[in-house]
């Protein structure tokens, strides 16, 4: 999936006219981007559409305007964008108390190297984790994770002639799963595999 660059966005003002109608857009894509995994777990998956979103988002809320504050949102964002070979997500764990969340996010230490994708006929395939920095400590796991699920090029050529996709988690303190996907995400996340 091609990265972003300067000509792809959107400029501050020319934004200002799109915004409703892009957001809406990219609200609707979204909705099939998105796996609940039992009561308190979603995965975001992320694409160039997701991403041009933040990006717009950031240079509007920051005012940026200036080029090497344009490149610097891209260089941050760009990375979340899949490679053809893989799925990217933002992992979630989401209890709405923040005190409930609190306790949680202590019994869920270790929850992000559980996740798991599986395309139908093969292993489950584990994420690879907070590649930009780390977000555990030893006490707890933070509630946002970023993930990248590399996929062998079997697995794609699979996905790509319609396999099922399943997700889960299976943590001591938390297992869930979801198989298979829906049709419609599964529809979308094939879209980010080459091939």
């Amino acid at each position: 999936m091609k990265k972003l660059n300067r000509e792809d966005l959107f400029s501050l003002e020319k934004y200002a006219e799109v915004r409703p109608q892009f957001r809406a857009q990219v609200m609707a894509h979204k909705q099939n981007r998105q796996v609940s995994i039992g009561p308190n777990a979603t995965l975001y998956f992320e694409d160039r559409m997701t991403m041009q979103y933040q990006v717009q988002e950031m240079l509007r809320i920051e005012r940026i305007f200036e080029t090497q504050g344009i490149n610097d949102e891209l260089a941050a964002y760009n990375p979340l964008i899949p490679d053809g070979s893989n799925w990217k997500a933002t992992f979630m764990v989401e209890f709405p108390d923040v005190e409930e969340r609190r306790v949680a996010l202590r019994r869920l230490k270790g929850i992000e190297n559980r996740v798991w994708v599986r395309v139908a006929g093969f292993e489950p395939v584990r994420p690879h984790v907070d590649e930009d920095l780390e977000r555990e400590d030893e006490e707890k796991t933070s509630a946002v994770h970023f993930m990248r699920f590399e996929l062998t090029p079997e697995m794609v050529k699979a996905v790509k002639q319609g396999a099922a996709i399943s997700m889960g988690i299976d943590h001591p303190a938390y297992t869930h799963q979801v198989d298979p996907l829906p049709a419609a995400t599964r529809d979308s996340l094939a879209q980010d595999l080459s091939g």
